[in-house]
């Protein structure tokens, strides 16, 4: 009882001194950019199950394959269950006593649609990466690392084939350590028309200085005082070289300020994980503690602990809860969603059928039964936005799902 209690104690205060390390808190929420989050990767398992059955032979894996895999994707329950949920997804059926699964004509359609983005859009691919590499301290990212975020900057899973080869002007791969781990992206030649951000071209476009924009409510008074004694000061872009800024000052904080607003703006959701964003300390020159610095901004970054996955958004590429420019990835990605969800109202709305009949059989009518398909038609909404996810999973498994669902290394 004594060792319990000690181990119990031991772990509630190494929570404490992990917790206040990372001075993280949560910011004042906003119903809209939390809807925006819970949103916009509502089909990462779907999408994982689309990559698995279209690696297969003749693009399709047997449902016990599909269960085996369950596991790597921290969910629990029979994956034929989960199957039935997406009949616009999947197309489930029995050959030779064993079942199959195999994308539906609309979800294929839908592949080929993201394959062609990805073709017209090597152009961006490739200025992307240039300007990651360019606002980089030496010109160099290490490639595990930047694995982890690829597809949050739209990169290819297969990048390193695709697009460094045919670029020999721009990247190489270097190792100059000789450890496997140490595989590095390096930049070769500075494109000073690649140097300008976001903010830069937002105001030459305007007409006017460069600065940042703040969207909060105009009841947020000390937050707009701090806001504009902020922005008073000019701003200093992030491909500036930063040699001569003392580290702590107010011009060193104003730049990686503008740096991460300028790292944000490349990824697709305007989106990243602080704690895969703070892998990159040394290589971005950012501070040990990123967190409180971005909370300090409440105007420029909106920092978000849903489920427990700390997120950092910019608020100026929001309107409500929807990105005010999509890329066209984006938008490929939001039809998926769409079908993913007709799918799961199509089986929330045949499952009632099939209950309703069973309780006629029995003798059970239930009350004004139009006000049940109605709330029905609620609850495959609050899927949509993060919700049960279809009813198969129960809190603890819930939890788990949305470890995967919000982690960024998931494709």
């Amino acid at each position: 009882m004594v060792f319990l209690r000690y181990s119990s104690m031991s772990s509630v205060s190494y929570h404490l001194r992990f917790f206040r390390n990372m001075s993280l808190w949560s910011m004042k929420k906003d119903p809209d950019l939390e809807s925006a989050l819970s949103r916009n990767r509502r089909w990462i398992v779907n999408n994982q199950i689309k990559n698995i059955v279209l690696r297969c032979p003749n693009q399709v894996a047997s449902v016990k394959l599909l269960q085996r895999k369950f596991k790597t994707l921290d969910l629990q329950g029979k994956a034929l269950n989960w199957l039935k949920k997406y009949p616009c997804c999947f197309d489930v059926y029995l050959e030779i006593d064993e079942l199959y699964c195999r994308l539906t004509k609309r979800m294929m359609f839908l592949v080929e649609e993201e394959e062609s983005v990805k073709d017209l859009q090597e152009g961006v691919y490739v200025e992307r990466l240039a300007k990651l590499l360019m606002l980089s301290v030496n010109q160099r990212l290490n490639v595990l690392k930047l694995n982890e975020l690829k597809r949050n900057f739209g990169l290819p899973d297969d990048y390193l084939i695709r697009i460094i080869p045919k670029f020999p002007e721009l990247f190489r791969v270097v190792n100059y350590s000789g450890r496997r781990s140490s595989l590095e992206i390096e930049l070769i030649s500075w494109d000073p028309k690649l140097a300008i951000s976001a903010i830069e071209t937002s105001a030459e476009r305007q007409g006017v200085v460069p600065c940042f924009s703040c969207s909060l409510p105009s009841t947020w008074v000390k937050s707009w005082d701090r806001f504009r004694e902020f922005n008073s000061t000019p701003y200093i872009s992030p491909y500036s070289d930063p040699g001569g800024l003392m580290e702590g000052s107010p011009e060193m904080d104003k730049r990686i300020v503008g740096l991460v607003h300028e790292i944000l703006s490349l990824t697709l959701w305007k989106k990243l994980s602080i704690i895969k964003l703070g892998h990159f300390k040394r290589e971005f020159c950012l501070p040990e503690k990123l967190n409180a610095l971005l909370l300090k901004h409440p105007g420029i970054f909106y920092v978000s602990n849903r489920y427990q996955i700390y997120t950092v958004l910019l608020r100026d590429e929001y309107k409500g809860s929807e990105l005010i420019d999509k890329d066209p990835l984006v938008v490929v990605k939001e039809k998926f969603g769409e079908l993913m969800q007709e799918g799961l109202h199509e089986y929330n709305r045949r499952h009632y059928f099939q209950n309703l009949e069973k309780n006629r059989k029995k003798g059970l009518i239930p009350v004004r039964p139009e006000k049940r398909i109605e709330k029905s038609g609620e609850m495959t909404e609050q899927n949509d936005q993060g919700g049960d996810l279809g009813g198969i999973l129960d809190a603890e498994e819930r939890k788990r799902f949305y470890r995967v669902l919000f982690d960024d290394s998931c494709p």
